[in-house]
């Protein structure tokens, strides 16, 4: 990057389908307006968007407000998830397929619609079992297309910039609390730079690995809560940390995400002999294997208590014609093979693991936060449509429309803003440059075994059924873990795995808080005592 300034009308931190739909409304109604995306990966589509294999729902109505209020158990925003049935589908089609062109599947000429756990209805759009990658390549493609939105990769943020915080000018420190841009580090040459916008848009993505076990990708640290944290925002819902319950459960291989819509399309969770098991922990459901994930992650937790094993099973093939899972699942059948399972002949051995963050930054359904010129979209967000749980296929749509609907209240304050001469933003002038004087390298062995410490203390403490004895163990041995790392940052030579670890004990920390704070067992939030 080399600049040491760099001014913007618009900051977006973030690729995936949250950050993407944000600049595409924003330089829609406001095309001369200068939009700077920033990604710490080295390319826009390594994004949680890119690993949704399920699909995003583009069929509204009352009953997918039922369903969404249903599995967020009583505590969703109403609103929230009108917004969703109501402006979701139009925008599936005018951005997802006729601006950014994604082949979805289709039936006769129309989307194909699959049915997934906890739908009353087949709702959901996919391209085959890839759906998110199609989705970012697709959207990253629309972007690099908009002369005024310029994407700068491998930048990791580092904190933002707001007036409370970073001035010269301590009157500024008086007034509300402002966002006017972020300190962003530059993996290439290890600078800092002071990134100004008049507005900033945090698009992060979520916190899985906070988790030992996850199907979220190495950058789903939590920055984007953390900086918000630190800043001051209000955050809700933390504890709220939902698990699939179907990710790949074999020595050596990753926890690649096995999708809902396996069990949509028929197959059931079974025991190592291939018996289902589901309908005893649900005997009142007529498809037990398709209830909301919190309750399947549950069961599955309960059987392997039972039965002493470290996995249960899926089988597709005695309830899905080969031919079908093949057309359907091709990425899931190519990677399970990588792996020595034939998904078409065995039973696949699954388990659940930390995959949405149901909780996050608190906005408005604009995507607003409690701090002036600061928004957040998608999964780092908290706008109340989740409640308790997140009904599968809800994630990407939501990033689709929440990301717009900021993008078209920027836009607007921004032409408002025209129309009267009046920029919001600081001089640079007051905001100081980033100075630090590290005393050592940071050693990588050392930043990986707190990582792994912070994340089994999680699966084991804060996993899927929480303990107080354990939450408060959990508290302890972050709170320590925390100082020594913040001290270890402040000392040690800056870099992204530093920063990332940064990150990770906090909303670690914060997720262990939110879960002891609250003794009532609602959604994925499962308490014993």
């Amino acid at each position: 990057m080399k600049k040491e300034l760099i001014q913007t009308d618009i900051l977006i931190i973030g690729s995936g389908i949250a950050g993407a739909s944000t600049a595409l409304e924003i330089a829609k109604n406001n095309p001369k307006t200068k939009i700077v995306i920033l990604t710490r990966a080295q390319t826009p589509n390594e994004s949680n968007t890119n690993y949704a294999q399920g699909g995003i729902i583009a069929k509204g109505g009352q009953d997918l407000v039922a369903d969404i209020l249903k599995s967020g158990d009583g505590i969703g925003l109403p609103e929230a998830a009108q917004v969703i049935a109501d402006e979701g589908p139009e925008l599936v089609e005018r951005i997802l397929q006729e601006m950014a062109r994604v082949p979805f599947d289709q039936d006769y000429h129309h989307l194909a619609y699959a049915l997934e756990g906890g739908h009353q209805i087949p709702r959901v759009a996919k391209v085959a079992d890839y759906t998110g990658r199609s989705i970012q390549e697709h959207l990253t493609h629309t972007l690099k297309k908009n002369k005024n939105i310029t994407i700068l990769e491998n930048l990791t943020a580092v904190d933002l910039i707001t007036t409370s915080h970073q001035t010269n000018d301590w009157l500024n420190k008086y007034g509300e609390d402002t966002c006017v841009g972020v300190y962003a580090y530059d993996q290439t040459d290890g600078k800092i730079s002071r990134i100004l916008a008049k507005s900033t848009v945090l698009a992060t993505g979520g916190n899985g690995q906070i988790y030992a076990y996850t199907t979220n990708p190495k950058g789903a640290r939590g920055d984007g809560v953390a900086m918000a944290y630190r800043a001051g925002a209000r955050l809700l819902n933390m504890e709220f940390e939902q698990f699939h319950p179907t990710a790949l459960k074999l020595r050596g291989a990753p926890p690649f995400l096995i999708s809902e819509a396996v069990r949509g399309a028929g197959a059931r969770l079974t025991n190592a002999k291939g018996t289902p098991f589901m309908q005893k922990y649900y005997p009142e459901l007529k498809q037990p294997d398709l209830t909301t994930r919190d309750k399947v992650s549950r069961a599955i937790f309960t059987e392997m208590l039972e039965t002493g094993d470290t996995n249960v099973y899926l089988d597709l093939k005695t309830y899905i014609p080969k031919e079908k899972i093949l057309e359907h699942f091709p990425m899931i059948n190519e990677t399970c093979l990588k792996y020595g399972v034939d998904i078409t002949t065995d039973l696949v051995p699954v388990s659940p693991a930390a995959h949405y963050m149901c909780g996050g930054i608190l906005t408005d359904l604009n995507g607003k936060t409690s701090i002036n010129n600061l928004y957040a979209v998608g999964e780092v967000s908290c706008t109340g449509l989740h409640g308790g749980n997140r009904l599968a296929s809800t994630s990407l749509l939501e990033g689709l429309v929440f990301g717009t609907r900021a993008g078209h209240v920027i836009a607007s304050d921004l032409s408002a803003v025209a129309e009267v001469e009046k920029s919001p933003t600081i001089s640079p002038s007051e905001i100081p440059s980033w100075v630090y004087f590290p005393k050592y390298p940071a050693d990588p062995a050392l930043m990986a075994a707190d990582a792994s410490t912070i994340k089994n203390i999680m699966w084991n403490m804060v996993g899927l059924v929480r303990k107080k004895p354990l939450l408060e163990r959990a508290i302890t041995d972050l709170t320590q873990m925390e100082n020594t790392i913040n001290k270890f940052y402040r000392e040690a030579t800056l870099s992204d795995d530093l920063l990332g670890l940064r990150n990770l004990v906090l909303v670690a920390l914060i997720t262990a808080k939110a879960a002891y704070a609250n003794p009532q067992s609602i959604g994925c939030h499962y308490r014993v005592n």
